[in-house]
C-alpha cells in the first residue's frame, strides 16, 4: 500500500469562550463593567482607566475588554494595593447605593421601542442624533428611577466606521462586533437555556436571541438574528443599522415591532405605554391588536385599548426618513394579519395609507404609528406644527393647527454631556440639589457667581485636551491616508488651541448646508488667516453610503482643507462618535449650525455644547429657535427672503461672515490683561445661565409625563377597567355612528343670513335642525371661518365658533349659534358637523366630518 503524502480530516470547529478570572475580592468590578451606569460616571471610568491606563486606551475605554485583557498578575496586584481597594469599594457602593433605588411606582411604566441607541461608543448600536437621543432618554430614566425597559437590536456590524481616501473620498467600512467583549450579557429562560424568540415571517419563523444592556436601572433588551438557527436569507437582519435593500428594511421593522412585543410577552413584561420612537417601531401596536383580538376582543375593541396606551415620537420631516412599502412587498410578509384581526386586506393596508382607498399609494410606517396612537408629538416646538402640517391629511375635515399632533423639544442627558471639568465647576457653584432639580433655571444662575478667569482656565483646559486629543488619534491616520508626511506634519502644528475654535458635526445631509461656509471662499480666507485673530473650523460627521450628495459634499470640504490658504484652519475629522462629539462639543469655542428652515425637527448638539460653556451660532430652527437669548449666542433669522434656495444660502453666507468679522472676533479678541474677554465670558455666563436649564434630558422626561404618559395611562385604566368595559362601550357607539353618519342630515336650517351684507358688530342668529338617527346627542356643529378667499395659499384660520345644543324632539335637535363678527374682511365659512363623546381624547381619535351646506 502507498502511504500518502498527506491525510487529514475536515477540523469541526466548536466555538468556546474563556472567561478571564477575577480575584474574589474584585468580582465587583465584573458586575460594574457590565451596567452601563459607568458610561455616564466618570469615578468609574477613572476607577477602569487606573487599573492600566495603557490598556484602557488600547480598548477604547470598554471596561469589559479591558478586565479580559489585564493579566491576573495585575489584579492580584491590584487587591494588595490599599488606596486601590479603597478606590474599587468607594465606586462599587455608590453603583450599589444607586441601583438599590425601586422604581417609582406613582408615575406609568414604559415600553420604550427604537432602531438604535447611543449609550457609549463601545457599543456600535446607533448611527447619530436619533440613537444617541433614546440612549440619553433611557439613561435619564434610569437616573429619574422610572420604571421602563427598552427594545432595540445588537447589530453584529453596527454602522460604519468612516475613513477618507487621499482625494477625500467616505470609505464606509463594516466591522464586526465581538458580542462577548461587549458591556452586554446573554439572556436565559427558565431552563437555563438562552433565551430565542420565534418571529413570524410569511410561512416560516425567525429565530432572535436576546441580550440585555443594563443602562443604571433600565433593561434594555437587544434581538439578534445572526445565530445558525436562520437562514442566510435572515441572518443579516440584524447586521447593519439601516443597510440593505427595502425588503431588509421592511424584515427589520417586522422583528423590532412584532418581534420586540414577542420577546416581552416571553420576558413577562407588560407597561402601561408602548412609546414607539420613530415609526420603524410602529407594527409593535400590530401585535398588540393580536394579542386583543385574540383574548376574545373585536378589532375596533382592540384598537380602543392600543391607541390609548401607545405614543409615537416622529423626528423628522424630511420624507427620507419614512419608510413606505409597496403593497407587493408588504403583503408578502404581512398577507397573514388581517385575517387574525378580523379585518379585509384592504382596511388592514388603508392603516397605512393617508387615502385608504387609494390601491396605488404605498404603505407607511408613520402613517399606521398615527393610526394606532393616541398622541403623536414633534421634538421642538416648531417641529409639532411642522409635523402637523405633514401629517394633516390623515386627519381630513381638520386644518393642521387644529389636529392633536404635540411636541417635546428634545434635550440631553447631563451627565452624559457635561465635561468633568464643568461637573466640578457646578457642583462647586450651583446648589447641592442640583442633579436633582435640573430644569430649575434659579439654580444655573450660580454661575455668575464663578469668577470670569475660573471660567476661562476651565474652557482652554479643554481646548487643549481637544487639541491633544486630535494630535494622539488623528496623526497616524492622516500619515497613511493623506501621503505627504510633512504635510501632515505642517497641519497638526496649524492647530492652535489659543485661536477661536469653531465646530459643526453632524450627519451630512444636504439640507443641513456644510457648504454655506464655503459660498465665498476668498473672504472665508481672510477671515481664517488675520494673525491677530485665528480662527479654526473643525467638520466631522458621516454621509449614508447610499447618499451620494452628502458624500459629496464631504469630498468638498476635504478638498477645500488641503488647500495651501486653509491647511490647517480648515480641518475634517473622520469617523464621528460620541467619543469625539464629546471632546469637541466641550472643546470649541462656537457651535455652529446652518439648515435648511424648517427641516432641522431639534438638533441636540448645539444643547450639549451649551452644558460646557460653548457658544451657539445657529439658524433659528429646531431646539435654537427657542432656546436662542440676546447676549447668549447668535441667530441666522428663521425668516425666508429668497425663494430661490441659491440666492438664500448666499445671503445667510454672508450674514455668517459679517457676524464673525463685526461681532464674534472682535469680542472674542477683546482681552483683558489677564489674558480673557470680559464680554466674550459674559456671554458665556448668559448661555449656561439662561439656556442650558430648558435643555436637559431630565426636563424632557418629565415632559413627556406630564404631557403624554399621565393622560394615556389614566385613560387606559379608565377603558380597560371591568373586564374593558368602557372600551367595549366607546368601540360600539362608533361602529352605530358610522353605519348612520351618511343618513343624518339637515332637516332645516337659518345661516343664509351670513351670506350678503353682514357688518361688524351687528348679532345674527343661525339655527340648524338635525335628523341625528336615533343617534341620541351624538354630534356637534361649529362655525368654521377661514380669513381670505377661495384659492389663497396663505389663508388663516380665523375662529371657531360652536353651536349650542338648545333643543330636541324626538330624532330631531336643534343648534343655535349667535354671531357677531369683530373684525371686516374676507372670510370664507361653513358649518362643520363631527360626532362627540365625552370619553375620546380628542377629535382625531374619531375622525367623521360632515360639512354642511
Amino acid at each position: 500500500m502507498k502511504i500518502k503524502a498527506d491525510y487529514t480530516n475536515t477540523p469541526q470547529w466548536k466555538e468556546i469562550t474563556i472567561k478571564s478570572n477575577l480575584p474574589e475580592e474584585l468580582k465587583c468590578l465584573d458586575e460594574l463593567a457590565h451596567n452601563l451606569w459607568w458610561a455616564w460616571n466618570y469615578d468609574a471610568q477613572n476607577l477602569f482607566q487606573s487599573l492600566d491606563e495603557e490598556l484602557y486606551q488600547e480598548v477604547q475605554g470598554n471596561p469589559v475588554l479591558l478586565l479580559d485583557r489585564l493579566s491576573y498578575d495585575r489584579k492580584v496586584a491590584v487587591t494588595k494595593d490599599k488606596a486601590m481597594m479603597k478606590k474599587v469599594k468607594d465606586v462599587y457602593k455608590k453603583f450599589r447605593t444607586y441601583m438599590d433605588v425601586k422604581p417609582n411606582s406613582k408615575r406609568p411604566s414604559v415600553a420604550y421601542f427604537c432602531m438604535e441607541y447611543g449609550l457609549n461608543q463601545t457599543l456600535k448600536i446607533y448611527s447619530g442624533g436619533l440613537g444617541v437621543l433614546a440612549g440619553d432618554y433611557i439613561k435619564e430614566a434610569s437616573d429619574s428611577n422610572v420604571d421602563m425597559c427598552a427594545v432595540g437590536f445588537l447589530y453584529r456590524y453596527g454602522y460604519f466606521t468612516q475613513s477618507l481616501s487621499i482625494d477625500g473620498q467616505q470609505i464606509a467600512q463594516y466591522n464586526a462586533q465581538n458580542f462577548n467583549s461587549l458591556p452586554i450579557e446573554r439572556v436565559y429562560d427558565s431552563n437555563g437555556e438562552p433565551m430565542v424568540v420565534e418571529v413570524p415571517y410569511l410561512n416560516y419563523h425567525v429565530h432572535a436571541y436576546v441580550w440585555c444592556a443594563n443602562v443604571g436601572r433600565i433593561k434594555l433588551y437587544l434581538l439578534d438574528t445572526d445565530n445558525n438557527l436562520n437562514s442566510d436569507f435572515d441572518k443579516p437582519i440584524t447586521h447593519s443599522l439601516y443597510g440593505g435593500d427595502w425588503e431588509n428594511r421592511l424584515k427589520q421593522e417586522i422583528l423590532l415591532g412584532i418581534g420586540g412585543m414577542l420577546m416581552l410577552k416571553k420576558l413577562g413584561i407588560k407597561k402601561d405605554i408602548y412609546h414607539c420612537n420613530e415609526g420603524h417601531a410602529a407594527l409593535c401596536n400590530l401585535q398588540r391588536l393580536c394579542d386583543y383580538v385574540d383574548s376574545g376582543l373585536s378589532f375596533n375593541q382592540a384598537m380602543e385599548l392600543v391607541r390609548a396606551s401607545s405614543l409615537y415620537t416622529v423626528h423628522t420631516p424630511v420624507p427620507a426618513g419614512h419608510d413606505y412599502f409597496d403593497e407587493s412587498l408588504f403583503g408578502k410578509y404581512m398577507g397573514g394579519y388581517p385575517s387574525r384581526l378580523g379585518i379585509s386586506w384592504d382596511e388592514f393596508i388603508g392603516m397605512g395609507r393617508e387615502n385608504p382607498d387609494d390601491h396605488n399609494e404605498r404603505f407607511c410606517l408613520s402613517t399606521f404609528a398615527c393610526n394606532t396612537c393616541q398622541e403623536v408629538n414633534g421634538v421642538s416646538k416648531l417641529h409639532g406644527w411642522v409635523s402637523q402640517k405633514m401629517f394633516a391629511n390623515i386627519w381630513r375635515g381638520y386644518y393642521p393647527e387644529e389636529n392633536h399632533v404635540g411636541y417635546v423639544t428634545n434635550g440631553v442627558h447631563l451627565p452624559t454631556w457635561t465635561s468633568s471639568e464643568f461637573r466640578e465647576l457646578y457642583d462647586k457653584y450651583f446648589d447641592k440639589n442640583f442633579i436633582n432639580d435640573q430644569s430649575n433655571e434659579s439654580i444655573w444662575h450660580g454661575i455668575y457667581n464663578c469668577p470670569d478667569a475660573e471660567i476661562w482656565e476651565t474652557r482652554m483646559t479643554l481646548k487643549k485636551k481637544l487639541v491633544k486629543y486630535i494630535r494622539e488619534k488623528f496623526t497616524q491616520n492622516w500619515l497613511k491616508n493623506q501621503g505627504d508626511p510633512s504635510r501632515v506634519m505642517s497641519l497638526l502644528e496649524r492647530i492652535n488651541p489659543n485661536a477661536l475654535m469653531i465646530g459643526f458635526c453632524r450627519r451630512f445631509a444636504t439640507y443641513k448646508r456644510a457648504h454655506l461656509l464655503f459660498t465665498d471662499l476668498d473672504r472665508l480666507a481672510k477671515i481664517v488667516n488675520n494673525p491677530e485673530r485665528p480662527v479654526l473650523f473643525f467638520f466631522s460627521g458621516k454621509a449614508h453610503p447610499a447618499d451620494g450628495a452628502g458624500q459629496g459634499l464631504i469630498k468638498r470640504i476635504y478638498e477645500i482643507s488641503q488647500r495651501p490658504e486653509f491647511l490647517g484652519k480648515i480641518i475634517f475629522l473622520e469617523d464621528y462618535d460620541m467619543q469625539l462629539a464629546r471632546r469637541l462639543v466641550s472643546g470649541v469655542d462656537i457651535w455652529m449650525n446652518t439648515p435648511t428652515r424648517p427641516l432641522e425637527a431639534s438638533g441636540t448638539s448645539g444643547e450639549k455644547a451649551e452644558m460646557n460653556g460653548v457658544v451657539n451660532l445657529s439658524v433659528l430652527d429646531g431646539w435654537w429657535l427657542e432656546g436662542y437669548r440676546e447676549g447668549a449666542g447668535w441667530a441666522l433669522t428663521e425668516k425666508r427672503t429668497y425663494d430661490n434656495q441659491e440666492y438664500q444660502d448666499q445671503l445667510d453666507a454672508a450674514t455668517i461672515y459679517g457676524l464673525l468679522e463685526n461681532d464674534i472676533l472682535p469680542m472674542y479678541y477683546a482681552k483683558n490683561q489677564q489674558g480673557f474677554s470680559e464680554e466674550w465670558i459674559k456671554v458665556i455666563k448668559n448661555s449656561i445661565a439662561t439656556i442650558a436649564p430648558h435643555y436637559t434630558m431630565k426636563r424632557q422626561l418629565d415632559d413627556y409625563f406630564e404631557k403624554f404618559y399621565n393622560k394615556e395611562a389614566k385613560r387606559f385604566k379608565e377603558l380597560s377597567a371591568n373586564d374593558n368595559a368602557l372600551a367595549k362601550e366607546i368601540a360600539l357607539w362608533k361602529e352605530t355612528v358610522a353605519e348612520r353618519w351618511d343618513s343624518i342630515h339637515v332637516v332645516s336650517q337659518e345661516a343664509n343670513t351670513l351670506i350678503d351684507g353682514v357688518e361688524t358688530g351687528v348679532p345674527y342668529k343661525l339655527r340648524y335642525v338635525i335628523d341625528e338617527q336615533g343617534l341620541n346627542d351624538a354630534i356637534g356643529l361649529e362655525l368654521v371661518a377661514l380669513k381670505g378667499v377661495q384659492g389663497q395659499d396663505d389663508r388663516e384660520l380665523y375662529s371657531i365658533h360652536q353651536f349650542e345644543m338648545v333643543g330636541n324632539e324626538g330624532n330631531l335637535y336643534t343648534f343655535e349659534a349667535n354671531i357677531e363678527p369683530a373684525k371686516a374682511g374676507a372670510y370664507r365659512i361653513a358649518v362643520r358637523m363631527y360626532p362627540k363623546n365625552e370619553h375620546l381624547p380628542h377629535r382625531q381619535d374619531f375622525c367623521y366630518i360632515k360639512w354642511l351646506n
